[in-house]
């Protein structure tokens, strides 16, 4: 049986994080704060940009300075989203290669609904069905709650579908929706980290999901 594929999106289909490190960094330095790495950016990333910047700023930030920088992040990320994000390389080719099998495909994603639904459109249109966000009626991750409104977009059971995603986020919104895990080993986080928190299942690059989809169909 073909199970549909539920897709994180950052770190997952789309590398988004030189634009997010740039957009943090504006807005720290806009509030006289101490800018961070791009590891540093990395490692705070799978929770959303609130918890983002919230990591991001020092400790003792008080929360007029955590507000002005949260805007300033939102303002300069609105107009810079875009400016280096890009799907992973051989991300697509795997896309087609699921989209001519006629497997079901949707993105689950801890952005605003409209963001997500915006970047589906405008990269995966032509292969994925569902895109989902967060919104006042549909929790983040690791809430269950966009895996299982997706999978009824899909018309669609949890029990005929996988997850794909990159962090523990992930594995935890899977285990919340009662979906097997596929990690990912390009994203925002490292082998030995997912390894500690129980990933079962890895790949190190994109070729390597369709494999990893079929032992998941028949187990």
């Amino acid at each position: 049986m073909k199970k549909a594929l539920i897709f994180d999106l950052d770190g997952t289909l789309l590398d988004t994080l030189d634009d997010l490190t740039a957009s943090v960094n504006v807005a720290l330095g806009a509030t006289g704060l101490p800018l961070r790495s791009r590891q540093e950016v990395r490692s705070f990333l799978g929770n959303g940009v609130r918890y983002l910047m919230e990591c991001a700023v020092p400790e003792q930030t008080d929360a007029d300075t955590f507000e002005k920088a949260f805007a300033s992040f939102r303002a300069h990320y609105v107009e810079h989203s875009l400016d280096a994000t890009r799907p992973y390389d051989g991300l697509m080719e795997v896309l087609a290669h699921f989209k001519s099998q006629e497997v079901p495909m949707a993105i689950v994603s801890n952005k605003l609904h409209e963001a997500v639904v915006q970047l589906h459109r405008r990269f995966f249109g032509q292969y994925v069905d569902v895109a989902v966000g967060e919104s006042p009626a549909v929790r983040r991750k690791p809430a269950p709650d966009t895996v299982l409104l997706a999978l009824k977009r899909l018309g669609m059971t949890p029990d005929e579908a996988i997850y794909v995603g990159d962090s523990e986020v992930d594995m935890l919104t899977a285990q919340n929706a009662g979906l097997p895990c596929i990690s990912v080993l390009w994203g925002f986080r490292d082998k030995d980290f997912l390894e500690a928190r129980g990933a079962q299942c890895m790949v190190s690059e994109p070729a390597q999901l369709p494999e990893a989809y079929e032992q998941m169909c028949k187990s």
